[in-house]
C-alpha cells in the first residue's frame, strides 16, 4: 500500500487524539470540571460529547473512514478546546501561559485535511 504525505499527515492527526480520550477516560471526573469551568455545563455530558466526537475523528483519520467528516469532527472538537482555554486561561498565545496556540494549529491542520 502506498502512503502520500497527506496520507501520514491524515494518519497523525488522528493517532493525536488518543492521548486526549485516554486523559478524559481516566480523568473524567475532573474533566467534567473543566469543561464547567469554560462554561459547558453539564461538564460530564460535554466529555461524553468530546469522547465520542473524538473517537470519530481518531478513527476515522486513522482508518480513513470517512476521512474529511472525521476531520471536520477533530476540527470542531479542537476549535471548542482553544475556546476553552480561553474562557479558562485568558488570551494568552503562547503555551507557556497556557494559551489556544496548539489546538488551533491542529485544529486547521485538520480542516486541511479536510479540503485535500
Amino acid at each position: 500500500m502506498d502512503f502520500t504525505l497527506i496520507d501520514w499527515l491524515r494518519i497523525l492527526c488522528g493517532a493525536w487524539f488518543v492521548p486526549h480520550l485516554i486523559g478524559k477516560g481516566l480523568h473524567y471526573e475532573k474533566a467534567g470540571g473543566t469543561f464547567e469551568a469554560a462554561g459547558l455545563k453539564p461538564g460530564k455530558l460535554f466529555v461524553g460529547v468530546a469522547i465520542v466526537a473524538e473517537t470519530c475523528a481518531a478513527v476515522g483519520l486513522i482508518f480513513s473512514i470517512y476521512p474529511r467528516v472525521a476531520a471536520l469532527f477533530g476540527a470542531l472538537v479542537l476549535l471548542g478546546a482553544g475556546y476553552a482555554v480561553v474562557k479558562i486561561n485568558g488570551m494568552n498565545w503562547r503555551w507557556q501561559k497556557m494559551g489556544p496556540e496548539y489546538p488551533i494549529f491542529w485544529a486547521i491542520v485538520c480542516l486541511l485535511t479536510a479540503l485535500v
